[in-house]
């Protein structure tokens, strides 16, 4: 599924009737099966992005297309999110079968589908435990299974491992990684950390500071599959720079703009 986001802006307004532009013209294309991460400062609209493709929030200029064929019973998109977003009442299984049961999927579909996601997620032999009796690394993990049963067409991660610890950080891009190289899913992928934009894309969108607009679109130059040891490498080392450059001074008067993120977009 190849996603079209043509000159697309977005305001909020506040109790007071003032309006913050969070987006302004923003256009760029996610081919079929690509990994495009989104980055950018604070307050730069990254989150809004990502709920207007969910169809969570609607433009207010601008159009998102969809193009490429949708089987019957398959959303757009689904999306993992920076919080874990479990209920807590549900066991794992219970919680992967959240979105199917939507979708009004039952019987052995419904069935086969959450075994083979919480296989492929590392979870078999967890299916009975609660989130309360996770780690982090693996409610986030029960996140990705739940998002990636209902077999979307383009699945949306909005920050998923910034809640976690830098060693589990590191193991569950690596599993994120790998699940793209065996599903080919087309993922558009939001973070604050430049060098986990990086490792993981193929392209990074760069956002400006507030309202939002792109100031380039960084190719990743790194072969894959892709290894942790390649962070080392020069071309990673350059392609990170460059992308900080980009940015910095935009990082630098967000940090002095007294409303910065006040819309609550990230």
């Amino acid at each position: 599924m190849r996603i079209r986001v043509d000159n697309v802006s977005k305001r909020f307004g506040d109790a007071r009737g003032r309006h913050v532009d969070a987006l302004a013209g923003v256009t760029f294309t996610v081919e079929a099966d690509e990994l495009v991460a989104v980055v950018g400062p604070s307050g730069c609209g990254k989150s809004t992005l990502l709920n207007l493709l969910a169809g969570l929030l609607r433009p207010d200029a601008g159009t998102i297309d969809f193009d490429g064929p949708l089987r019957r019973g398959r959303p757009a998109t689904a999306m993992v999110f920076q919080e874990f977003a479990l209920f807590p009442w549900r066991t794992v299984r219970a919680n992967v079968e959240l979105g199917l049961e939507e979708l009004g999927i039952a019987g052995r579909e419904r069935e086969e589908r959450t075994r083979r996601y919480l296989d492929m997620t590392g979870l078999a032999g967890f299916e009975s435990k609660y989130p309360h009796q996770l780690s982090g690394g693996m409610r986030q993990r029960v996140g990705i299974a739940r998002a990636l049963a209902v077999e979307p067409a383009v699945l949306l991660l909005d920050e998923p491992f910034s809640a976690l610890d830098a060693q589990t950080r590191t193991l569950m891009m690596d599993e994120l990684l790998g699940i793209w190289e065996r599903t080919r899913q087309t993922i558009l992928y939001v973070t604050h950390n430049i060098q986990e934009a990086v490792f993981m894309a193929d392209r990074v969108i760069v956002l400006s500071r507030r309202p939002g607009e792109v100031l380039d679109t960084v190719p990743i130059e790194l072969p894959r599959p892709r290894r942790e040891s390649q962070q080392g490498d020069p071309v990673f080392v350059q392609t990170a720079d460059r992308i900080w450059g980009l940015i910095k001074s935009q990082a630098q008067a967000a940090l002095l703009d007294h409303d910065g993120g006040r819309e609550g977009e990230g």
